[in-house]
Parts: C-alpha cells; sequence; structure tokens
C-alpha cells in the first residue's frame, strides 16, 4: 500500500513538473511575440537584455539571498576562460532566437529550432570527428525532411526570420560542443548556469543594445499609447524567462530521459497550438505535416540516442567516442532539441 502511493506521488510530481514547464516555456514564448508584434517594441535586442537582467537578478537571489541552490564555485580564471565564451554564444542563441520571433510565427520558429539535433550531430562530426552510429544519422532524415517541407509551405515566411531561426540551431549545438569542452569539471545546473552565464550576457548585450535600438524605443515611447503599461508586460517576460529556468531545474529532476524528451516535444506542439490559437497565423495542410513529421523525427531521435546509451560496450565495437573528460549525465541523452537553457533566459 505505501509503495503504491509512493508510485502515484511519482507520477502525479513528474506530471506537474511537466506543466508548469510546459506553462512557463509556452508563455514566454507566446509574451515574446506578443511584445514584438501587439505591443510593436520590436527591439529584440533590448528584450533579451532585459531577459538577462532579470536572469542575472533572480539568479543572484535564488543562490546568495534565499539559498536554495548551493552555489557551485568557478575559479575566478576559469570564469573568463571558460564560462564568458559560452555567455557569448549563450548571447547570441537567445537573441536570435527573438530576432526570429519578430519576423515569423511561432509554429514555424520553433519548427525549425528543432533542426537542432541535426546541426549538433553535424558539428560535432565535423568539429570532433565524434563516430555516429547509422540509426542516429538516419534518425535525423524525419527532421531535416519535416522542416524542409514545412519551410517550403510557410505561407508567412520571412528570408531573414529564417535565417536567424536557423544560425540560432547552429549556436545551440556550438554551445553544446563547448560546453562539453569548456565545462568539464563543473556540474552545472540550470540555475548556475544562469547566474554565471547572464551577467556576462547582459554585459555583452548592453552596449550594442543601446546603439543600435536607443533611438528606436526613445521614438516608440513617444508615440505609444501606453507605454508603462507595455513595460510592465516587458519586464514580467524577462521574470517569467528567469522562472523558467527554475522550472527546467525542477522537471530534469523529477522525470526520466526518455519522458523529458517526449514531453519537450509535445511543448513543442502546445507552444504551436496555442500561438495559433491566439495570433492565428495561417497554416496550410503540408505546413502542419511538416511540423508533425518534424516533431515525430526529433522523439525518435531521443529515443535511438537513449537506447544505444542503455546498450553495454561490447570490446571491439566502435562507440560514439566522447569529447575530452566529458561527464556522463542524464542530461547527455536527451535529445537537445529545446536546449533546457537554449531557449529563453
Amino acid at each position: 500500500m505505501e509503495d503504491s502511493i509512493i508510485c502515484h506521488w511519482s507520477v502525479f510530481r513528474s506530471l506537474l513538473a511537466i506543466l508548469q514547464w510546459w506553462a512557463f516555456n509556452v508563455t514566454v514564448i507566446i509574451m515574446n511575440k506578443w511584445i514584438f508584434q501587439k505591443l510593436e517594441f520590436k527591439f529584440p535586442l533590448s528584450v533579451s537584455c532585459i531577459h538577462f537582467i532579470c536572469s542575472s537578478i533572480g539568479g543572484y537571489v535564488v543562490i546568495k539571498v534565499l539559498k536554495l541552490k548551493p552555489l557551485i564555485h568557478v575559479d575566478p580564471e576559469d570564469r573568463w576562460r571558460r564560462i564568458f565564451p559560452m555567455s557569448f554564444v549563450f548571447c547570441i542563441n537567445i537573441v536570435l532566437g527573438n530576432v526570429s520571433l519578430r519576423y515569423i510565427p511561432v509554429s514555424f520558429m520553433q519548427t525549425i529550432k528543432s533542426f537542432t539535433p541535426a546541426t549538433t550531430v553535424i558539428l560535432q562530426w565535423l568539429v570532433w570527428r565524434k563516430y555516429f552510429d547509422w540509426r542516429i544519422w538516419a534518425s535525423l532524415i524525419p527532421i531535416v525532411g519535416g522542416i524542409l517541407l514545412a519551410s517550403f509551405t510557410e505561407l508567412s515566411f520571412n528570408m531573414f526570420g529564417f535565417c536567424a531561426a536557423l544560425f540560432g540551431c547552429l549556436a545551440t549545438s556550438t554551445k553544446t560542443i563547448l560546453a562539453e569542452s569548456l565545462l568539464h569539471g563543473y556540474k552545472f545546473d540550470s540555475i548556475n548556469t544562469v547566474y554565471y552565464m547572464a551577467p556576462f550576457a547582459t554585459m555583452i548585450l548592453a552596449i550594442p543594445a543601446m546603439l543600435l535600438e536607443g533611438n528606436g524605443i526613445l521614438e516608440w515611447l513617444s508615440i505609444y499609447p501606453y507605454p508603462w503599461s507595455a513595460l510592465i508586460i516587458i519586464l514580467t517576460s524577462g521574470i517569467l524567462a528567469f522562472c523558467l529556468n527554475f522550472s527546467i531545474f525542477y522537471v530534469i529532476h523529477s522525470t526520466t530521459a526518455v519522458t523529458f524528451n517526449v514531453a519537450g516535444n509535445l511543448k513543442v506542439a502546445v507552444a504551436v497550438l496555442v500561438s495559433w490559437l491566439i495570433f492565428r497565423n495561417p497554416i496550410s495542410y503540408l505546413n502542419s505535416v511538416g511540423c508533425a513529421v518534424t516533431l515525430v523525427g526529433c522523439t525518435f531521435y531521443g529515443y535511438v540516442r537513449h537506447k544505444i546509451s542503455q546498450q553495454p560496450s561490447v570490446p571491439g565495437t566502435p562507440r560514439t567516442p566522447r569529447t575530452p573528460r566529458t561527464p556522463m549525465s542524464k542530461m547527455e541523452l536527451l535529445p537537445l532539441v529545446n536546449d533546457k537553457l537554449d531557449d529563453k533566459v
């Protein structure tokens, strides 16, 4: 009886973790699109900078003030030698995601972001000469095919937004590869990652945001009818973006890798549906088929990656080599589709 209660509580906790992760993630994506489209605040650099500032403050409060998470100590030298390069790529990734949201629908942006497994595998093969099982390569076929179909049939296609989302996938993959080589020895969770990277990202982005978008923001403040209420919405999106990182930490520790994989791809489907209900962007039948094929491909990729990782090593058989001193963890088994931090600091 007691074991049954514990089992039911474990399932309920996992479901609750997934639901709150979905809620934060979809809300942040929809709010960012609302800011660009409905509030006409067309300044992705500034929005990203506000998110980084909120995350910097949030990380400090959680770790230093509330002490909800223990601080992972990093040598001062390593902060510049290891954390700073990661923060630079991390910053580019978030900015490109927000830029793409300004120009293309949420549904199309989320579909393109699902290309991340393919870019990660290709870059690891090119940069690290890593061997990948043929099943990994085969699992990428529906992902690539679905994205091609979705791109060719997208009714609201914008080349600039498409390129921003595509280069965002490359930035995410680059961040993953850099993390394996630069952060070995440090077992970062999502909160500590934000604590260290968000201040660097703010420093990197603040001056370009002021120089490139400062005059536009001043003009927007003078002509927009309700600027203060709009600024409150923008600030709220930054706070929720930090809460998303906390929810990611919770869901990772409450579910298995396979569950996280499936839930992550279902989350994309939920984001696409909610965004369509709110913004009513036109979606053709073939476009929806392409999106569905991509998500199925991502789920299959995660399943294949997990099954291969569970196989015992047989002497004399090739297996995927790892980058130097890369720790094996649950996160390594994940499909890298949603980029646990990737998506919205």
